[in-house]
């Protein structure tokens, strides 16, 4: 638990520069924060309108709104767009950003304008693609399957795949800015096992950013070069091997699942910590769940080609392998709900999204079994089966976590409170519309319908009307925190340094925090967490 704190009016990181330029040029971490939270909000609703048309395309069964070839670059635009430009830098690039130094008694990360260039980069890359899409878009897949994207494809797959490769480097900037952050600058008295369960999920994304990224990003480079120079490298037709490609596709990516849902899972061990005004059970098995994640998730890339023509005793392998990352995870499903067990529990709208993360992502992660085992698998891949599952972990789990941590946080970022009541009623819309547009689709997979269509059979009709009628539900549950949250940047009333009640450095220092985040260096003298009485366990020297 942490002490009273002396504040002292001091500039706030909103008001210590003013103008645009100021904000373009700015090394504050906070500020940094900002300009990638403003991205890829612009980027969320793009991926999310080509969603939303492809789901008005299925309400039908014949390609009646747009022809195949579009809706073909329609799910690769939305595939591309969310998972490289969203939910990757997501949390990382915003919340982490604006947290970790702030959580370990730092001042700043430990290279500010490595920051600056790591979010320079991120558009750069992010804005090559878009061109691509805004050209003439891209039509293999947000996979970029080989030999289709290396022979076969007429689409803009160079320029796109150049900049994946350049925005992977913003990955790794990012990655390698904050392990020498958590190593290097952590305030006296904060040991690892003392810091925040959010500081660490971070600290081991960031290991699989710096790890895994370069990998993806030479694979990218290598799709471009056989394309522009007929370098026989994935293509068979020049002496390439696709199944290669698949191999370093997947050993990145699926990791990069893991970049995604980590942070979530840092987020949400915030908020079950204290809305239920308990010290997360079982810290250190939590620790070593995040970081067993982060190794393991290494290890199971082979689970996505059982029917690429992988040898039998490596699919047997990666099934066990797969099976086996499922275990830290379910520790820390069961340590939230000890966690809440007995807990002072109160709803809000944090809250209601952390619970609806833990169901959601329970079911993701259950139906990611049946993707485990090789006769299950061999059914339902390139169903819609596998097109619920991944959304219940990235929407339900990621963008959940993110949502939950955006509303914990806010009150600090911005100093103002949100409309309480309209939040809420966001999270449950979201989490009803949600289950309407993919649970269905679980179905759907199950009896065969493949992903990837833009026409079907008649009898599939029904199952996608319900989803399409959720995912405008789901629509509209995300545009609301759109509205209210930038309503209350300029109008909300003042939050106060703690409006929570909650333990951590961060609720420690002004709403919003002064420019270098402390006015004196915080010590700290008591673990993680500690509700115990609401004692006050942090002195400053």
């Amino acid at each position: 638990m942490i002490t009273k704190v002396r504040v002292v009016e001091t500039p706030t990181y909103l008001d210590s520069e003013r103008g645009i330029l100021s904000w373009l040029l700015t090394t504050d971490h906070k500020r940094i924060c900002i300009l990638y939270l403003v991205t890829i909000t612009v980027f969320f609703v793009i991926g999310g309108l080509a969603a939303f048309l492809m789901r008005l395309e299925l309400a039908t069964p014949v390609s009646d709104l747009v022809q195949p070839e579009t809706y073909n670059k329609l799910f690769t635009a939305h595939g591309i767009i969310m998972v490289w430009f969203f939910l990757v830098p997501s949390i990382p690039a915003t919340l982490g950003n604006f947290l970790i130094p702030i959580m370990i008694g730092a001042k700043d990360v430990a290279f500010p304008k490595l920051n600056l260039g790591s979010f320079y980069v991120f558009l750069m890359g992010a804005l090559l693609t878009l061109y691509a899409i805004a050209r003439g878009g891209i039509d293999t897949g947000w996979t970029f399957y080989t030999p289709f994207s290396t022979l076969y494809s007429t689409t803009y797959v160079q320029a796109a795949g150049l900049g994946i490769f350049i925005v992977g480097f913003s990955s790794i900037m990012t990655g390698l800015n904050f392990i020498v952050t958590v190593h290097t600058m952590r305030a006296p008295g904060m040991s690892w096992f003392r810091l925040p369960l959010f500081v660490w999920a971070n600290y081991a994304t960031s290991i699989v950013m710096v790890l895994a990224t370069p990998v993806l990003a030479i694979t990218m480079l290598m799709m471009v070069v056989e394309r522009v120079f007929g370098i026989g490298i994935f293509s068979p037709e020049l002496g390439g091997d696709p199944l290669l490609f698949q191999h370093l596709f997947w050993f990145y990516s699926h990791p990069a699942v893991y970049i995604m849902i980590l942070p979530s899972m840092g987020v949400i061990s915030e908020l079950v910590a204290a809305f239920s005004r308990r010290r997360v059970f079982g810290y250190k098995f939590m620790v070593y769940s995040i970081m067993g994640i982060a190794v393991v998730g290494f290890l199971v890339w082979g689970h996505h080609m059982f029917v690429a023509g992988i040898s039998v005793y490596s699919a047997m392998t990666f099934s066990v392998l797969s099976f086996a990352v499922a275990v830290p995870s379910a520790i820390k499903v069961f340590n939230w709900s000890a966690t809440l067990y007995k807990g002072s529990i109160s709803l809000d709208t944090p809250m209601l999204y952390a619970m609806g993360f833990i169901g959601l992502f329970t079911i993701g992660g259950m139906t990611g079994l049946f993707l485990a085992a090789l006769g299950i698998d061999v059914h339902v891949t390139d169903t819609y089966f596998v097109v619920a599952h991944f959304h219940y972990i990235m929407v339900g789990g990621a963008i959940m976590g993110y949502l939950g941590g955006l509303h914990y946080w806010w009150p600090k970022m911005s100093g103002k409170l949100y409309p309480e009541l309209l939040a809420k009623a966001s999270a449950l819309t979201i989490f009803i519309g949600f289950n309407l547009t993919f649970f269905p689709q679980f179905v759907l997979g199950w009896l065969g319908m493949p992903r990837r269509y833009a026409a079907y059979p008649p009898e599939f009709q029904f199952l996608h009307i319900v989803s399409t009628a959720g995912a405008t539900v789901l629509g509209v549950g995300y545009l609301l925190p759109l509205l209210y949250l930038t309503w209350s940047w300029k109008f909300g009333k003042p939050a106060g340094n703690n409006p929570w009640r909650a333990t951590g450095l961060e609720w420690q220092t002004t709403s919003p925090p002064p420019k270098h985040n402390f006015d004196v260096t915080p010590v700290v003298t008591h673990e993680a967490y500690d509700y115990s009485g609401m004692r006050e366990e942090l002195r400053l020297v």
